[in-house]
């Protein structure tokens, strides 16, 4: 086979042979988008246009829903195309930016859930640092940091990946253009380059949960020392959902890039894939809105304005 400098396209596999079941899976993740983008979008409006949510806790999130956005923006259109038209095909090119699109918004949405973790540690364990800490230069900073940290980190990865020979074929064993799914297309079975990129992945994946275990541990001990239960209901309900959207995007990610080759099936990598590209962009409009009154009341003003307009 020939080698990536005249491979032109990959062949992504079908989400299913018949085109009844074809047409049930583009009206599911549509359905999935819209939600997502609608969610997200609510979200991002409503942060920005009334001022009590101009916190650093809302700030972060408008971001994170910005990441999220643009994670589920950069798979789901095309692979539901692609679906409709029942077109196999993705271009060198178009693969390789999708990659590196996946690789930043996960890796920009990675360090900025370990801020956010950060931020709801100040607010509980140290409430009085929490004005000085977190002042809003901080804040633009911080998210700053995150955003830059994801694009240097997907445009080394990307490089890296697609500097590899490629020599077994063109068609991948997953609906999106995945690192691992690549590397099974290279001509050696070892690729050194490729094996230091995903130790020091691993090394900082590890380095920010073992950040925010230990801060939602330290967390929950002063949490739990609240004596009013409506104090410890209110603290729980701001930090459970994030430590939930943390523990899935981290497990589901975790295991779809650094699984061994020998549990690997098309069947169990597109599930893994749509647990972490899909569901959490859905599931975080939900889980940080419905139990956060403040969030809740900005985007019913901001429908019943829409509303009043039309």
């Amino acid at each position: 086979m020939p080698n990536d400098s005249s491979l032109n396209e990959f062949l992504l596999p079908a989400f299913a042979d018949t085109q009844e079941v074809q047409l049930l899976h583009f009206l599911l993740f549509l359905g999935i988008y819209l939600a997502a983008f609608l969610g997200n979008s609510l979200i991002i409006m409503a942060v920005a246009c009334d001022h009590r949510l101009h916190t650093p806790m809302y700030f972060f999130l408008l971001n994170l829903s910005i990441l999220d956005l643009g994670s589920i923006s950069t798979t789901v259109p095309k692979t539901r195309a692609n679906s409709l038209w029942d077109i196999r095909a993705i271009s060198y090119s178009g693969c390789t930016a999708q990659v590196f699109l996946l690789l930043f918004f996960l890796t920009a949405e990675y360090f900025l859930l370990t801020v956010m973790a950060y931020d709801r540690y100040i607010a509980i364990c140290r409430p009085l640092h929490y004005g000085m800490l977190m002042d809003s230069r901080a804040c633009v900073q911080m998210a700053a940091a995150a955003w830059a940290s994801g694009f240097l980190y997907a445009a080394l990865h990307t490089a890296n990946t697609f500097s590899i020979p490629l020599c077994q074929g063109n068609a991948l064993g997953q609906f999106i253009c995945e690192v691992p799914q690549i590397l099974r297309l290279s001509c050696s079975e070892s690729c050194p380059g490729e094996a230091v990129a995903l130790v020091v992945s691993a090394c900082l994946a590890a380095g920010c949960f073992i950040f925010i275990v230990v801060s939602y541990v330290q967390i929950f001990a002063v949490v739990l020392r609240i004596p009013s239960e409506r104090g410890q209901h209110k603290a729980f309900s701001m930090c459970l959902p994030h430590l939930a959207v943390v523990s899935l995007f981290v497990s589901t990610g975790t295991f779809a890039y650094l699984k061994p080759p020998s549990i690997s099936c098309p069947a169990l990598d597109q599930v893994v894939s749509v647990l972490y590209l899909v569901v959490p962009p859905t599931l975080n409009p939900l889980i940080y809105s419905m139990r956060n009154k403040e969030l809740k009341d900005a985007v019913r003003k901001l429908v019943q304005l829409v509303q009043c307009q039309h």
